[in-house]
Parts: structure tokens; sequence; C-alpha cells
């Protein structure tokens, strides 16, 4: 179904995706893959779940994916990038991750429990591992705060975040409020009400309607986004 790509390449943009586990991790994944055009084989082995998703993933198959030979009968070894999202069963992730990496499958993104369980995963030849919901977590904790809106973090300590203005930035320009040099982050963009979101320029003026986002230091973003 996929051919497979060198594993010192990036997946086709448009490669067909395994996705293994039809939990709401799994069956959230596969479903926005199909929103994007991407053609899904989805194996879950429960049946209730296989008939919820038939109708709404290109392939969904009932299969026990710890058993590597019901994974090369359905082709899994063509597949260039999977996504394993069991995680009920740290044993059967590990078995799932373990016939991948042995089926020669490059890029692996696998959904861990905790952190000894992601360091048994990338251990085993994980080179993605996911913590969606110590990741929730984090992200939830920076969202209480009221400013923020939404927040990604990345590595180093780097992350972008959607924010209201503060009130010294509102009736000015980027330029004359001159968030960089004053708290040290990048104001990326601006979405002003019914506009879509535009590059930021030294002459875009702020309203206290507007959103912006701002990347930086995780650190200094917080400063900024607590000024009043």
């Amino acid at each position: 179904m996929a051919d497979k790509a060198n594993s010192s390449n990036r997946p086709p943009h448009n490669a067909p995706v395994l996705v293994i586990g039809l939990g709401r991790f799994g069956a959230s994944t596969a479903h926005q893959l199909v929103k994007q055009g991407r053609e899904v084989l989805a194996i879950e082995r429960d049946p209730v779940l296989v008939q919820k998703w038939a109708g709404v993933l290109t392939h969904v198959v009932e299969a026990d994916a710890t058993n590597i030979d019901a994974l090369r009968q359905l082709g899994a070894q063509d597949f260039s990038s999977a996504v394993v999202g069991v995680g009920t069963s740290i044993e059967s992730s590990v078995l799932i991750t373990v016939n991948l990496v042995d089926l020669g499958i490059d890029h692996l993104w696998v959904k861990a429990i905790t952190q000894s369980h992601g360091k048994i995963l990338t251990r085993i030849g994980a080179n993605h591992v996911i913590y969606p919901e110590a990741d929730a977590g984090v992200r939830a904790a920076h969202l209480v705060g009221g400013r923020m809106l939404d927040f990604i973090e990345f590595d180093d300590d780097f992350a972008i975040v959607k924010m209201y203005p503060p009130k010294e930035t509102q009736g000015f320009t980027l330029a004359e409020s001159n968030v960089r040099r004053r708290y040290g982050v990048t104001v990326v963009g601006v979405k002003s009400p019914g506009e879509d979101f535009t590059y930021a320029q030294p002459e875009t003026r702020v309203s206290s309607r507007d959103m912006l986002i701002v990347s930086g230091n995780v650190e200094l973003l917080e400063r900024f986004a607590a000024r009043p």
C-alpha cells in the first residue's frame, strides 16, 4: 500500500499511515490524517471500535497487532510511517513497537503512558515518543492564568503562544511598544476580529480586541503574558 521511505529522509507528505489502536489518541490522530487527505490503515482488536470507525477512516481492520504475522498479512511492512496509540497496556505497546521495528518501518510515533515507558520505547527503536496526557497537563497549566489562549512548547524551553495583548501594547504599533527589546519575546502574528492572521510588521498596530502569536523562551513568555 505504501512505498518505503529511506530512514535518512522524512516520509513523503502524502504517504499512507498505519495507525494501531483506536482509543481517543489513535482515533483522533487517524481521523485528522484522513481529513488531511492521507490514506490510513487502522488496526484495532476491539470489534466495537472497528465498527465505529469503519465508515470514517480509509481502512479499518480487526486484528491483534502484537502478532507480527498478522501485521505481515496486512502489509504493515509496506508503510514508512506508523502511529501506535495503544495506551492501556505497556506490554502490548512495547510488543507492537518491537514488531514494527522488526518490520522495518522507518518512522514510528508511539504513545507513552509514563517516562519509564517512553524510555523503553526509545531504546527499542521508536524515534518519536508522545506523552499526550503529560503534554496536555503542561499546556493546561500555562492556560489557566487567563491571558494565554493556546500554548505549544518545543525543545530547549522554546514555545509559541496565542494570547490577548497586554494593555501597554494596545493602541501602539509593535515598533512603538518594542516588545522584543523590553521582554525578549517576538510577536510573530496578529489577528484582528473577523480577519485572518497576518504576519507582524513594525508598523502593525495592536488593539485591545486583537490576538497575538508570540514566540520565545517559556519563562519570558510567562512574564509577558502576566503583564496587565
